[in-house]
């Protein structure tokens, strides 16, 4: 099979790429265009590890097909902060010890940039069922869910910090 050329921008880059029909995005991402930050945990779409964002909408990279990228733009975690300088939601998972072995925190990260992109000022409940499809076996959800309506209420109160 001949591989398929795909256009595509990556936090900000224009990017190009080939790749083989039926190669999923995450594979793509990070053997391809060398982006490790969405993780590999399931490959069957159930734990929200290799969340993206594709044009704005949250998306799990393991189940999109890489040649249907073409022409889009896709935002990865490592793409959230300015240059050196964290997200605010990294800071705030810091902070609130949300990331402990880390590997959902991607997912969380790109599942709740989506949510506060979309919803300034959620409540308690809108933050769950924005992170119900990323699995979290470590924190108990708690430190994740504090940590996302802290900066919703830093960002109410003028204290954006990105």
């Amino acid at each position: 099979m001949s591989k398929v050329p795909v256009q595509l921008t990556l936090n900000g880059s224009d990017r190009s790429v080939f790749v083989d029909p039926g190669q999923n995005l995450l594979d793509v991402l990070r053997r391809s265009l060398g982006d490790l930050t969405p993780k590999y945990g399931c490959g069957q779409g159930t734990c929200g590890c290799c969340t993206v964002m594709i044009d704005g909408e949250t998306r799990l990279s393991c189940l999109t097909l890489a040649e249907s990228v073409d022409g889009c733009s896709v935002e990865t975690v490592a793409g959230i902060g300015e240059g050196a300088q964290l997200h605010e939601l990294q800071t705030a998972f810091m902070e609130h010890f949300a990331a402990q072995c880390g590997f959902c925190t991607t997912g969380m990260l790109m599942s709740a940039k989506h949510l506060l992109d979309n919803n300034p000022s959620p409540t308690r409940d809108d933050v769950v069922e924005a992170i119900s499809g990323n699995i979290c076996r470590c924190t108990g959800y708690e430190p994740i869910i504090n940590a996302i309506l802290d900066v919703a209420a830093r960002r109410g109160s003028g204290r954006h910090t990105s």
